[in-house]
């Protein structure tokens, strides 16, 4: 019986790096398929685990639920026969619902001999009263189907005691029976999180059902993505758009520079996003990616202005997300990794081509190409 762990989190949480300390410190041994579901059509991180040596399987289908209901369970299904793995890690999309991967794992347990081993969220300490307010509907919904939530950004370099007492005042509430993992991951190191991840049971009970009828009738459009679909949904589709330019960016840390060339800007402001919390909506009825190959050089410097202007300007729309990996003038290749209010920019290993990728809601994909130079 293979082991299934999920590790979900919202956009840029902190997933990846668990996932990397958790092979390098409490997996050695075992062998290991690593699934990501991945929101967006072009395949950005699994560029970023490549140096972990683990088999990534990614699924790039635009269309988080559809793939959720549809090949997710297929090609689950796939890597338990085909490798035979001691454990499968998914990584589930940042704006997926973790009780729409548990589902569909429960699905297909039987036919690929898999049982769930572990639920867990990664959970940003100096974002979650953001994505709380903004994008609740999924926020709470990860949080909410987890065994384990893990706090990130839990160091005092970024963390005040003030701000984690925040945090899980607002958290606790969501899962009482949770397991919340406040110390610092590289503090607890790998083994001790698996052991606490592996000792909570995943209860099934408490799970947001599945409405498999719905789920059919809106994707009956067998991806005709064609991406121009910035949001060609009614905009009394309940998720108005609003700037409310509110103090507090849930980032008033201390600038630590040490931090991997981390580059924090104080323009503290809330993008409101609000959704009708009474509605199940899926992840593409909200948000939207752009995606792009590109052979275009950039320059560190211009990098980092193109990040900054992208969480800056509201003629982009609501950005949470951007990543990717593109060659520089010298012919080096620069990784890049933004969420709202820190952008992290580093050499990495050469790739086929460049590759952009920004999700976020209303995506405004004119505009952004133009920024980018594509």
């Amino acid at each position: 019986m293979t082991k299934v762990d999920i590790i979900s989190g919202f956009l840029g949480a902190g997933k990846t790096t668990l996932i990397k300390q958790l092979l390098a410190e409490a997996l050695k041994g075992e062998q290991v398929v690593l699934i990501e579901n991945e929101f967006g059509e072009i395949g950005i991180d699994g560029g970023f685990l490549k140096e972990a040596g683990i088999a990534i399987r990614e699924m790039n289908s635009g269309c988080i639920c559809c793939s959720l209901v549809g090949d997710f369970g297929t090609a689950l299904i796939e890597v338990a026969k085909q490798y035979q793995p001691d454990r499968i890690i998914i990584e589930p999309s940042g704006v997926g619902k973790l009780s729409d991967v548990i589902h569909a794992v429960e699905r297909v347990k039987d036919e690929a001999g898999i049982c769930i081993n572990a639920a867990t969220t990664v959970v940003d300490v100096l974002k979650c009263r953001m994505y709380l307010r903004n994008f609740g509907e999924f926020f709470k919904n990860q949080v909410e189907s987890a065994g384990t939530v893990i706090l990130s950004r839990t160091d005092t370099r970024f963390a005040t005691p003030e701000k984690m007492e925040e945090a899980l005042a607002l958290l606790r509430p969501l899962n009482p029976e949770a397991v919340f993992i406040t110390t610092p991951i590289a503090e607890l190191g790998g083994k001790k999180v698996l052991e606490t991840m592996e000792g909570v049971r995943v209860d099934l009970t408490k799970l947001e059902p599945v409405d498999e009828h719905d789920h059919e009738h809106e994707h009956d459009h067998e991806h005709e993505h064609d991406h121009e679909h910035e949001h060609e949904h009614d905009h009394d589709h309940d998720h108005e758009h609003h700037h409310d330019h509110d103090h507090d960016h849930d980032h008033d840390h201390d600038h630590d520079h040490e931090h991997e060339h981390e580059h924090h800007h104080d323009h503290d402001h809330e993008h409101e996003h609000h959704h009708d919390h009474h509605h199940h909506h899926h992840a593409d009825d909200v948000f939207t990616s752009w995606g792009r190959e590109t052979i275009r050089r950039y320059s560190e410097a211009e990098l980092r202005d193109i990040l900054m202007k992208l969480t800056d300007a509201d003629e982009y729309g609501t950005v949470l997300r951007a990543k990717g990996m593109v060659a520089d003038e010298e012919g080096s290749w620069l990784y890049f990794d933004m969420v709202p209010g820190e952008q992290d920019i580093r050499k990495g290993e050469p790739e086929y081509t460049g590759r952009l990728c920004v999700i976020g809601a209303e995506l405004k994909e004119n505009n952004i190409a133009a920024l980018f130079g594509v």
